[in-house]
């Protein structure tokens, strides 16, 4: 089974899929035949129709075998839309014909004739699908976008088609009834491959499959839509005209921008592009209100300007569609549905974390605004209202005061591939892993991406690992993790993972360190962390490899904190100009500084989690999005200086697909375990703890999801996690 979270159904389901025009359905039994002889017959035939098909989509260069060193990588070089349309038909062809001959299997239904097979299916449509989904992240032209819109329902159709076979799914069934005989991990396997069937709509009559899968088909399409409107708005820039739009910016950014504005004909003048890594320094650094107000408008803006690029209506659709699906699952709302395979299994229990949390925010905020609004008043006088363009300006001005803190003196230690090299010495030191540099040996999607050898500490190959680091015209914006492959061995061959980090830093001037702030290093940091869990997995089957949404961003939060370990920095937090490790003291006030400015980071990233919580348990899901989020807001005493991190017109987690949806509470469920795995390390004595770092791996990285993440976490600390550890660790009361 081709494991992968599904772009219309948000589960991990069966990469198996159909063409539009085939069917999964055994044709009919003459009445004169013998059933047996009749069964045997076309199982032979849906054999022989999977050779025929199979030796066919072997010849297609978008569907072929990886050919190459390292058990085969994916054929970049050259890789655009135009096959993409015949090579999803012939891919969707042979997962139906591979589905064909295990629902037609007359023997009765094992673990090895039904649920091995499935797992080993799909592979020419995930070969596909993967390079695919990499053009429609990172290199996302109008000819892509039409392939994605076209293609995207016809995919979600036949993955229906999948998971309403009926033989298919009473194979399914009948190994899941004998399961008590196989051993643990074949038995998760089987739990969590039933599970996944009927929580898709496997159990549904005939009408209510139909209209489930129209529901899919439209999703697909919307989802397809709403990100290729974000992504135009992303596509846009504010342009500093004059030396004086200047005012208040380090050297490093005025040299950033110039070259931002070179690369789009515009040299002589500077762009803020309008993503996170080119906005946020801007708004900490401008003295010029004006244009703090300018930039912050745009990037806010973003899907919610009322013409070709606006979200709003497709927000509305989307979420009236989930509402119908989860009612038709069975479910009290989409959140119910999409929750129920998470750790916290029910919205209550991540609205009862974030209601903990929330009120000490809100707090927060406060106090920091009364700081700030002295600050505002001698720039802009008494009437001035603080609004939310003022706010990393005014809290960088306060750090400075509290703390004798700039952070134009903390960015020059932040060298890019520095900090690359650093996670590279984090992972050697805490799991043995090496990475030796291979760009140029094997093909890559653009130009710039580079790639490493990971091997562990006996020299035996692991896996590659891509970066690709840089914003670009056509790539969404943000920081993401893509598996090309996953490790798998249950085949008796062993398949070495494949794993990229994406990220859109900005370009320095040409010869000159790109540097990067403290922020975008924990990123850089957080991205790794994903790729390690993929890296280290010891996964047998890819229907074991997907872990809960709410687990699966707590081994990237947790490598984070190495990032401002003594280790990394006296290696390489070296001043691009002096060469000079960032001194201790400048550590000392960087740590004492560390709950500043939280109230605002957990305003910003809870208002968007309480939001999509609240969007997502509407039953009727009948929602007018920009009147939704501002009521919402207004009900939970959102303090309007800061606005959510990601708005709902924007809000790509969640509408591009059904992974974030009713999950961005995942961040902070994963914190806590987070923050209290931080402890683990801190009282042990040594940040590199080897018997910390060991169980680390065997409990929580190398697994996967073949044992119960929760018992995992367990086995790992002892005990389960202590929501006091967030708490402190955002400089919150802990009650005690």
């Amino acid at each position: 089974m081709r494991t992968i979270v599904t772009a219309t159904l948000g589960v991990v389901l069966l990469a198996c899929s159909a063409s539009p025009s085939a069917t999964t359905q055994p044709t009919a039994t003459p009445s004169s035949a013998k059933p047996a002889e009749d069964a045997a017959a076309r199982h032979a035939a849906a054999k022989s129709e999977v050779a025929r098909l199979r030796e066919a989509a072997d010849k297609n260069p978008t569907l072929a075998v990886w050919s190459g060193p390292f058990g085969g990588v994916p054929p970049w070089a050259g890789v655009k839309a135009e096959p993409f349309p015949k090579a999803f038909e012939a891919g969707l062809a042979v997962m139906l014909a591979e589905i064909d001959v295990i629902a037609t299997n007359p023997e009765p239904a094992t673990f090895d004739n039904t649920i091995v097979p499935l797992e080993d299916s799909g592979r020419h449509q995930d070969r596909a699908e993967t390079l695919f989904g990499v053009l429609t992240s990172n290199l996302n032209t109008p000819d892509v976008q039409a392939v994605d819109r076209e293609w995207s329902p016809k995919i979600a159709e036949a993955r229906d088609k999948i998971v309403f076979n009926g033989p298919l799914f009473a194979r399914v069934a009948a190994v899941y009834e004998a399961r008590a005989s196989l051993d643990a991990e074949k038995k998760r396997l089987v739990e969590r491959t039933y599970d996944a069937f009927v929580r898709a709509g496997a159990k549904l009559d005939a009408d209510q499959k139909k209209r489930l899968g129209e529901i899919n088909q439209e999703l697909a399409v919307a989802f397809s839509d709403f990100g290729n409107k974000v992504l135009a708005d992303e596509n846009t820039w504010v342009v500093l005209e004059k030396k004086e739009d200047l005012a208040g910016l380090p050297d490093s950014l005025k040299a950033s921008y110039a070259a931002a504005a070179k690369e789009k004909g515009l040299e002589g003048k500077w762009v803020v592009s309008n993503t996170r890594s080119s906005v946020d320094p801007f708004l900490a650094a401008s003295s010029r209100r004006d244009l703090r107000e300018k930039v912050w408008k745009a990037f806010k803006s973003r899907g919610d300007n009322g013409g070709a690029n606006d979200t709003n209506a497709i927000i509305a659709k989307i979420v009236k569609l989930r509402a119908e699906r989860a009612k038709l699952l069975g479910y009290a709302s989409h959140a119910h549905w999409r929750m129920s395979d998470t750790m916290a299994k029910d919205p209550a229990k991540a609205r009862e974390l974030m209601m903990k949390v929330w009120p000490a925010a809100v707090l927060r905020v406060k106090e920091e605004v009364a700081d700030m609004k002295p600050l505002l008043e001698k720039d802009a006088g008494k009437a001035a209202a603080f609004e939310p363009w003022d706010y990393l300006h005014y809290a960088d001005k306060v750090r400075k005061k509290k703390y004798d803190l700039d952070q134009s003196e903390i960015k020059p230690y932040f060298e890019l591939d520095n900090m690359i090299a650093g996670a590279f010495f984090m992972a050697e030191q805490l799991y043995g892993l090496t990475f030796t540099e291979i760009t140029g040996t094997v093909p890559t999607f653009f130009e710039g991406v580079r790639v490493w050898e990971v091997k562990d500490k006996a020299g035996k190959h692991v896996g590659l690992f891509y970066g690709d680091y840089f914003a670009r015209a056509n790539k969404r914006s943000g920081a993401w993790a893509t598996y090309y492959r996953g490790r798998e061995t249950f085949t008796g061959t062993v398949r070495t993972p494949l794993v990229s980090n994406n990220n859109n830093f900005v370009k320095g001037a040409k010869g000159e360190p790109v540097l990067i702030s403290l922020d975008d290093a924990q990123t850089l940091f957080h991205e790794f962390g994903h790729a390690l869990h993929g890296l280290l997995s010891e996964v047998s089957y890819p229907g074991l490899a997907v872990t809960p949404r709410d687990f699966v961003e707590y081994p990237s939060q947790v490598h984070e904190m190495w990032v401002l370990t003594r280790p990394i920095l006296d290696r390489f937090a070296k001043h691009a100009k002096t060469g000079k490790p960032m001194p201790q003291a400048l550590v000392d006030k960087i740590m004492k500084s560390s709950t500043f400015n939280q109230g605002y980071a957990t305003v910003e990233y809870l208002s968007a989690a309480i939001v999509d919580m609240e969007l997502h348990t509407l039953a009727d899901g009948v929602v007018d999005p920009d009147a939704f989020e501002r009521d919402t807001l207004k009900r939970i005493g959102a303090p309007t200086e800061v606005v959510m991190r990601h708005r709902l017109p924007q809000f790509n987690h969640l509408f591009t697909s059904d992974s974030y949806s009713a999950g961005y509470y995942s961040y902070l469920w994963s914190e806590v375990m987070d923050a209290d795995t931080r402890d683990a390390f801190t009282s042990a004595g040594d940040v590199f703890d080897k018997t910390t770092a060991d169980k680390m791996r065997k409990f929580i990285l190398a697994p996967g999801n073949s044992t119960d993440r929760a018992e995992a976490y367990r086995q790992f600390r002892g005990r389960d996690p202590d929501v006091k550890a967030l708490l402190r660790k955002r400089g919150f009361p802990t009650g005690g």
